[in-house]
């Protein structure tokens, strides 16, 4: 029902604390991508990947299918090794780490065990780690501690990916890493999942997870990485990618201006036209205001902040390779 990756070494507070990495590892980051590169066939899914992960961030990973976070996250995981460049965990290679239980994960592709309970899987899971939280902590920080009696081979999706976070919790892991973590649950149980992160986050781990929802990576993650074909093509706050897509979309009907003028215009950063009317993306709407009225084309205005929907569309490309 679950995968997961490794053990994890603490010590006691309110519960075991993550393994100290700085005592391991000196300064080094909890996450470092230095030039990776993993190539399928004639497919770059990862082209030259840098990136680092401060410890105790919270980071999002975000792109459209086949833009090769899921990749990314193996080469983490060390479930596959880069072709070319490296890829570090606590200073270590993945495996290191790994083995050393600084690292739990949460993937995709999981089946349930059969003729087992929730209590006995994560008990077993804990079993493996030297420092792991106490079973009951796992179950109740991921929301399942009704379920501890209940066969894992006979729960809803949502349960089911719930008690998988409950085993990526067990070993009390420095770093948790989670591919698509919400995929299965209704609006409530996405609620509480991103509450039990938070609370966990709090003590200190670093997140790295991967979402296909932008209200997501915006509302719980310290910064958000953009991947596009296997490249970071944005990497910030969800404030700072919308300022860098231009942080206002400024639409009318521009009255016989074509798009060739009105990308002229101060502040505009592109110009998109639908149907009769013209949408701009600017980093100045107050100048491009003023230079639209001087031109008489203010008729129908419209002003609005870009949304991160908007920015992401602007950040990536429409025509891309899948893996």
């Amino acid at each position: 029902m679950t995968q997961t990756t490794g053990t994890t070494a603490g010590k006691p507070q309110e519960a075991p604390a993550p393994p100290a990495a700085e005592s391991a590892t000196g300064t080094a980051p909890a996450v470092r991508f230095r030039g990776a590169v993993k190539t399928f066939g004639a497919v770059r899914a990862v082209a030259g990947l840098d990136l680092e992960v401060g410890c105790g961030e919270t980071v999002a990973l975000l792109g459209r299918n086949g833009a090769g976070k899921s990749t990314a996250i193996s080469l983490l995981l060390g479930l596959d090794e880069p072709d070319e460049g490296s890829v570090e965990l606590f200073g270590a290679t993945p495996g290191e780490s790994v083995r050393a239980g600084r690292v739990g994960a949460m993937l995709q592709d999981a089946r349930p065990v059969p003729r087992v309970t929730v209590g006995e899987l994560v008990s077993f899971v804990a079993g493996r780690y030297p420092s792991p939280l106490p079973v009951a902590e796992a179950l109740r920080l991921a929301g399942v501690g009704e379920l501890a009696g209940r066969r894992v081979d006979r729960l809803s999706g949502g349960q089911a990916q719930r008690v998988r976070f409950a085993v990526a919790l067990a070993g009390n892991p420095a770093l948790i890493v989670l591919d698509e973590p919400t995929a299965a649950l209704d609006v409530e149980a996405r609620h509480a999942f991103w509450e039990s992160m938070r609370a966990y986050a709090r003590r200190g781990h670093t997140v790295l997870f991967s979402t296909h929802h932008l209200e997501e990576a915006d509302a719980h993650a310290d910064r958000i990485v953009v991947v596009d074909r296997g490249r970071i093509v944005a990497n910030g706050t969800g404030e700072e990618l919308r300022r860098s897509a231009g942080g206002t979309l400024v639409s009318f009907e521009p009255a016989g201006i074509g798009a060739g003028e009105l990308a002229l215009l101060p502040g505009v950063v592109s110009v998109e036209m639908r149907g009769e009317r013209a949408r701009l993306r600017t980093e100045d709407s107050d100048a491009t205001v003023v230079a639209l009225a001087e031109r008489g084309a203010i008729r129908g205005l419209e002003v609005v902040p870009a949304s991160l929907d908007d920015a992401f569309m602007a950040l990536t490309s429409q025509n891309r390779e899948t893996v």
